[in-house]
């Protein structure tokens, strides 16, 4: 292994072409989650509110009530 001002060349491109790989993976599912929101919106479904949907989903249930809770509040403290 090659080391350059103290750095393992090979080591460090490793990591770099794996970086790289995952890049190009992460934007191909982003593209497809593009599609799968444009699919819904097609069908007649609010792609804002399944973003939200699923954002919550990602949540574990505490967290969520706690979010929910702080919304009430505020929407009530502004008179929604």
């Amino acid at each position: 292994m090659a080391e350059i001002g103290g750095i393992a060349a090979d080591r460090l491109r490793t990591f770099v072409e794996r970086i790289e790989r995952l890049e190009e993976e992460k934007a191909a599912i982003t593209a497809d989650i593009r599609e799968v929101y444009a699919e819904a919106k097609g069908a007649g479904f609010n792609a804002k509110i399944l973003r939200q949907i699923v954002r919550l989903r990602g949540l574990d249930q505490a967290d969520r009530r706690e979010q929910e809770a702080m919304l009430e509040l505020y929407k009530r403290a502004l008179g929604l």
